[in-house]
């Protein structure tokens, strides 16, 4: 079946590094764009960053731009999400998606359609 799974949460005091994986299965990953999403409790999900079905174009939020760095390995149908110089509010739970369209980069929950369960990323001060 479609699906994407996440790995690489874990603990890591302020100012480490971490990345995040997600494999896709069940259909053409270089065909669609992905992104990455956050939810602290007690929060909305956050948008995080996206990157083309190529992978070429990418987009991030602000509070983590020069920090987090996305890219999409399509022969290995893997998703990264390198984050470094992290902060405690970055804690959260991290999800990363599929976009429902072929084409674009959305920084919209509505656009993607599969979704992983989530691996957790917890910043210590």
């Amino acid at each position: 079946q479609v699906q994407v799974v996440e790995s690489g949460g874990g603990l890591v005091q302020a100012g480490g590094s971490l990345r995040l994986s997600c494999t896709g299965s069940g259909y053409p990953f270089e065909d669609y764009p992905m992104g990455w999403f956050r939810q602290a409790p007690g929060m909305e999900r956050e948008w995080v960053s996206c990157i083309s079905r190529s992978g070429i174009a990418s987009r991030d939020v602000d509070s983590v731009k020069g920090r987090f760095a996305i890219s999409k390995d399509n022969p290995r149908n893997t998703l990264y999400l390198q984050m470094k110089s992290l902060k405690p509010e970055d804690t959260a739970m991290y999800y990363c998606a599929r976009a429902a369209q072929k084409t674009g980069c959305p920084d919209s929950a509505s656009e993607y359609d599969i979704w992983g369960q989530g691996t957790q990323v917890t910043v210590s001060s």
